[in-house]
């Protein structure tokens, strides 16, 4: 199994970025939102037992799907040094448990073109940090970084599509794309 570990700071296009490489790769995504969706059912965010819930969703799924060898799972992740390294560490020890393989992608973008996508309609309804104002404060309050990886893979989402991105990163993880169906639109 592969884990393809997209993360960046919010509004830097992980979502969409997964999204485009799985029209192009075959493979499932695990949102970073979907756990915490889960959270929010039972806690208000960042209440007691909420990020350890979360944690352990994602920690649960990804294990789940490396036991099953689902081929290649994307998750999206805002991936914080040093608070994130322990969750981090996790997923690479399941990974390495299971005999599979991590693969980091830093996703970044200028402040300013962050700033510009962050009011998108999609994250409004997914409930995602959708104002400027609450942006600027994770963003000056937060150390968004590449995961301590030397095989981290960097893109500029902004200088590149999210297409772009996807092809870049098919080949520098050489991904196979063979055992996709093919684009019928």
């Amino acid at each position: 199994m592969k884990l393809l570990f997209l993360h960046g700071s919010p509004a830097v296009g992980k979502l969409t970025v997964a999204k485009a490489l799985l029209r192009i790769v075959p493979g499932r995504l695990m949102d970073n939102h979907a756990a915490i969706d889960l959270a929010l059912t039972i806690f208000d965010f960042g209440a007691p037992g909420f990020w350890e819930l979360v944690h352990d969703v994602r920690c649960s799924a990804l294990n789940t799907a490396a036991e099953h060898r689902v081929p290649l799972l994307v998750t999206t992740f805002c991936y914080v040094e040093p608070d994130d390294r322990e969750q981090f560490d996790r997923f690479e020890e399941i990974m390495n448990r299971h005999g599979g393989e991590l693969l980091p992608v830093f996703l970044h973008c200028a402040r300013e073109e962050a700033m510009r996508r962050v009011g998108n309609s999609d994250r409004v309804e997914r409930r995602k940090i959708a104002s400027a104002e609450g942006l600027a404060n994770y963003l000056d309050s937060y150390d968004f970084t590449a995961v301590p990886r030397r095989d981290s893979l960097a893109l500029d989402t902004e200088a590149n599509s999210a297409e772009a991105a996807a092809q870049a990163i098919i080949q520098h993880f050489g991904l196979n794309t063979q055992a996709h169906p093919p684009n019928l639109s």
